[in-house]
């Protein structure tokens, strides 16, 4: 069975988008598939209109040619936006995750960036060329130190479409 990986309200949403999967087993999660919004081009190819939560070397805007199955094949056009994804550690007391979830979504709001909830505990943040998200790395840092949550950039590792 395979658990797919869904954008409730990606932030690149229009009548006109498309929605294909990029295959996560390369990454380590075997048995997952995110499913990707993604806006038609002219040329064959598209780009992308969700912030990625689990695809390695993606980001909104960047450009990609699709399978005959309707998976990402490739990366054909970069960005240069970035993807910051934290993911908030199962068990923390409710006022203590609520909290940390305001100071986050509000930072986010404060500094005019996009992002994206899965559930109530993972976020993924653009972060586009020249934009000055220091304030929300502190914030965020200080969950990671402070052994609530876990943090990482989608570009650790470069897509693929095979293992």
């Amino acid at each position: 069975m395979i658990e797919f990986i869904v954008h409730d309200d990606p932030v690149g949403r229009a009548q006109s988008n498309y929605i294909a999967h990029a295959d996560l087993a390369p990454f380590g999660l075997d048995g997952q598939k995110e499913q990707l919004w993604l806006k038609p081009l002219d040329d064959e190819t598209f780009s992308i209109a969700c912030i990625p939560f689990r695809t390695y070397g993606l980001a909104f805007g960047d450009q990609v040619v699709l399978s005959d199955a309707d998976e990402v094949a490739e990366v054909v056009a970069l960005s240069s936006h970035r993807v910051l994804r934290l993911l908030f550690v199962l068990g923390l007391a409710p006022a203590q995750l609520n909290g940390a979830v305001d100071r986050i979504k509000n930072e986010i709001g404060t500094a005019g960036l996009l992002s994206e909830w899965s559930g109530d505990r993972h976020v993924a943040v653009d972060i586009p060329p020249d934009t000055d998200a220091s304030r929300l790395f502190s914030i965020m840092e200080r969950e990671v130190t402070e052994g609530r949550a876990f943090w990482e950039w989608a570009d650790a590792m470069p897509f693929s479409a095979r293992r």
